[in-house]
Parts: structure tokens; C-alpha cells; sequence
């Protein structure tokens, strides 16, 4: 793999990939996103040789990924906390998570809350009210259009992931990769 001094976003499914790819057009942002880097439904282990590899190399890496499996599964929390342990002490690398998905994210855009929802269901009926069509699929998530309404809110989000930084409930991360990329 050819690599550029660059900004690498690293991620774990299609949610991610289109919103990050619409994100850089709408904002003029500088990092490269490839369709390798979001595989689907990766485990921890090839997160971390995904993030272990662009480390090598020197890049910026931001990793972005679901928190949500390891709320549920012991020996996931386990490996996600090794995870950020072994890497916490790299400066080239901001780790993004999102309890329960990144569609906490898109919610935090609209109103604040730190609910600890129970499903993704029950997490996509409360997004629904704020994003209509939203739909967990290709054919939803390639249009930008609503990735376009987010980035007005885009602010209002940032302020609401501070406010519910308690780990007991859900959360997201992403605020730390837009103040990272509003700044490079």
C-alpha cells in the first residue's frame, strides 16, 4: 500500500464510510478515506492491525467504530479496553468511538441527550424523527443530502458530545476527529 504524509480515517462499516466521504467533499477537509479501510462488521483485532500498519508508516490515523458490541459482551470490552490501552500513547492517532453506533452521533445534532438505548432499533426510531429517510443502506447513505443538514448542526452536536461524556450512558467520540480536521 502507497502512503502519503496524510490523514487516514479508518472505520468499521458503510455508516461511517459515506459520512466520512461526505464530510471531506462538503468541508473541504484533507484525508484519505478508502473503501478498504471499512470492511463491515470488523472484529477489534483487525482494527488494531489496520491501525498498527498506518502507525508504522508515520500517518495521522483517526479510527472510528461501534462501540456498541462491547456493551453487551464482556471479552469485547475486554479487547476494546486493551485496545485503547495499547494505543493511548500515540499522538498520531485519535480513537473515535461511539456507544451505541455512530448514529448517536447524527442524533447529537439534534437534540442532546445521553439515553442509554437498549437496541440499535430503538437508536434509529429516535434518529428517524430528526432524519426521515434515514436508512441504514447503500442506496440511503451514498446520497449526501443528509450529511449536508448534519454539518449545519455540526456545532450544536460537538457542544452535546461533550455534555454526555459520562461513560455510563451513551456517547460519541466523532467531535474529536472534527476538531482535529477543522484544525489541518
Amino acid at each position: 500500500m502507497k502512503i502519503k504524509n496524510s490523514i487516514y480515517i479508518i472505520g468499521e462499516g458503510i455508516t461511517e464510510k459515506y459520512y466520512f466521504q461526505h464530510l471531506k467533499k462538503i468541508k473541504g477537509y484533507r484525508y484519505s478515506i478508502r473503501p478498504r479501510f471499512f470492511s463491515g462488521n470488523t472484529s477489534i483485532f483487525l482494527l488494531e492491525k489496520k491501525v498498527q500498519e498506518m502507525l508504522d508508516v508515520g500517518v495521522m490515523v483517526i479510527c472510528v467504530f461501534d462501540a456498541d458490541v462491547t456493551d453487551r459482551n464482556n471479552v469485547e470490552r475486554q479487547k476494546m479496553e486493551s485496545f485503547k490501552k495499547r494505543f493511548q500513547k500515540f499522538n498520531n492517532l485519535i480513537i473515535c468511538d461511539t456507544l451505541p453506533s455512530i448514529e448517536f452521533w447524527f442524533l447529537l445534532h439534534y437534540k442532546l441527550t445521553n439515553k442509554k438505548f437498549s437496541s440499535y432499533q430503538e437508536l434509529e426510531k429516535e434518529v428517524i424523527k430528526f432524519i426521515p429517510d434515514y436508512m441504514k443502506s447503500e442506496k440511503f447513505l451514498k446520497n449526501e443530502s443528509w450529511v449536508v443538514d448534519l454539518v449545519g448542526r455540526i456545532d450544536y452536536a460537538m457542544k452535546n458530545s461533550l455534555l454526555c461524556a459520562n461513560r455510563n450512558s451513551s456517547y460519541s467520540n466523532i467531535y474529536k476527529a472534527i476538531n482535529y480536521l477543522e484544525k489541518h
